[in-house]
């Protein structure tokens, strides 16, 4: 068997520094992709919560306050406990639109103003692209398993408590 050497060419020998530099950076840009892609199968870690209060009953809800964790919420999140939710909590009044696309649970929505009316309720399926809106500017948005403030008679104009609202008292004693 005969094995021919051919010397690299002019143009091959003078870009292998670059084209070995172009692949670095083209694997790390791929590894960041995947990074960010992976992100995006695996849950919000567990927010800080608070306690409100809605008729008699109690809620545990983590607080979403900065926009990376609004934008995560309950995604890929296979679980809640019923009297567990999550508070989106926004610098200012606006309309609220919320969508489902990559959460697993199907939920209830109260969009709140910032005396803790509720301005509306939305039932939202999960995996869902249709968007459910405030019907007026909230500064808060309480998600909660679907299904929730029906089962409990909560209804748009009730008032749910705690001391994001200015209420002291959560649980109204």
């Amino acid at each position: 068997m005969t094995t021919v050497n051919t010397p690299p060419g002019p143009d091959r020998a003078r870009e292998t520094p670059r084209r070995r530099r172009l692949a670095e950076l083209a694997a790390g840009l791929l590894a960041c992709c995947a990074a960010a892609a992976a992100a995006q199968q695996i849950p919000q870690p567990r927010l800080p919560t608070v306690q409100l209060g809605a008729g008699m009953h109690n809620i545990v809800a983590e607080v979403a306050s900065t926009p990376q964790q609004r934008q995560i919420g309950m995604m890929m999140r296979t679980q809640m406990a019923q009297h567990e939710g999550m508070l989106f909590v926004f610098e200012s009044p606006a309309q609220q639109c919320f969508w489902m696309r990559n959460t697993l649970l199907p939920l209830s929505i109260a969009f709140v103003a910032d005396d803790g009316r509720i301005v509306n309720i939305a039932e939202m399926q999960a995996r869902s692209d249709d968007t459910h809106c405030s019907a007026k500017p909230v500064r808060y948005v309480l998600e909660m398993n679907r299904g929730w403030f029906d089962k409990r008679g909560i209804k748009a104009g009730d008032r749910l408590r705690g001391k994001v609202f200015g209420d002291g008292n959560p649980a109204g004693r």
